[in-house]
């Protein structure tokens, strides 16, 4: 499998030491996500996104900690880019490492950010022990209008990319779009800029989520033709609600298949039989990604475990 960069071997260690995963501080089991690909096994991530009340982070913490028996091999947490937002955004992915256990990857945006911001809150995440990232632009926060490209110091994620890899001690994954960006003026643009970010540094990649998985396959075949060869790791939402379906297909833009579509509208208004469809579809889709190659599932669980613990669950009775 062609996803492992590997790392040269220093002189002084053994082999049984270099092939064990590096941790961070003093947090056993706390790794730097990018040496856990071609060990033999496929990873599964959760992502998680910052509560908006601050009164509700510590139940969040809790709730994270309960999905901690599902072993995920890491998390990530979405990134608020206000002020505040971005102030607690930092805590939380700080807390849920430090007081969990579970190696952490924070989002971080640049859309809206400075050199200077940015270079803090590199230095905020370092302190709490975060060495791992998920590189984005962003989008505009809707009370802070931003510049055009040009004119700011991050005009694209590809920016940030670079800036983080020339400072050193993080771990980056970005984004990919099986497909397409909705801004992008083509797929071939799309691929372009998801290459450069690929060579400015990123470790790894995950992808926007999708319900077809021939759209992942030709991503990962598209982006090895281009030259970038970071793992690729497919991210897959769970349908928990007819109209979250819906509102996935309006917000970004994922095709929906007729075969999925017809089976949620038939049982639209019995939710216990929605969630069953929805895990049933998951795990299908699932299976076929790791069977094809895929080097693991990033779930974006939406601060819900239900169905991501039933998918997960099934793939590993496999």
């Amino acid at each position: 499998m062609p996803f492992l960069r590997p790392r040269p071997r220093r002189p002084s260690q053994s082999r049984h030491e270099s092939d064990a995963p590096p941790t961070f501080g003093n947090i056993p089991g706390v790794h730097d996500i990018s040496e856990l690909f071609g060990k033999g096994r496929p990873l599964f991530s959760f992502e998680f996104f910052l509560p908006k009340a601050p009164e509700d982070l510590d139940k969040f913490i809790a709730d994270v900690k309960e999905l901690k028996s599902l072993a995920p091999d890491y998390v990530s947490l979405t990134y608020g880019a206000g002020g505040s937002g971005r102030d607690r955004t930092v805590e939380a992915a700080g807390r849920i490492q430090n007081e969990t256990g579970l190696t952490t990857a924070c989002h971080l945006t640049c859309i809206a950010h400075t050199r200077a911001e940015i270079t803090a809150v590199l230095a905020r995440l370092e302190a709490l022990g975060i060495r791992n990232l998920v590189a984005l632009r962003g989008d505009a926060p809707k009370d802070h209008p931003v510049a055009p490209p040009g004119e700011r110091d991050f005009g694209y994620a590809s920016d940030l990319v670079a800036f983080v890899k020339k400072r050193g001690g993080f771990q980056m994954a970005v984004a990919g779009y099986p497909e397409t960006h909705p801004e992008a003026k083509s797929p071939e643009d799309d691929l372009a800029r998801f290459a450069r970010k690929c060579g400015e540094g990123a470790d790894w990649a995950l992808t926007q989520l999708f319900f077809d998985n021939k759209d992942y396959f030709s991503f990962v075949a598209r982006a090895r033709a281009a030259g970038v060869t970071a793992p690729i790791v497919p991210g897959i939402m769970p349908v928990t609600a007819y109209s979250q379906l819906k509102r996935f297909q309006s917000m970004c833009g994922a095709k929906i298949p007729h075969d999925l579509e017809e089976r949620m509208a038939k049982v639209q208004a019995d939710a216990p039989a929605v969630l069953r469809e929805g895990v049933e579809w998951g795990a299908r889709q699932c299976r076929e990604l790791l069977d094809g190659g895929a080097p693991g599932i990033h779930f974006y669980t939406l601060n819900r475990s239900h169905s991501t613990s039933e998918i997960l669950a099934r793939l590993r009775r496999r």
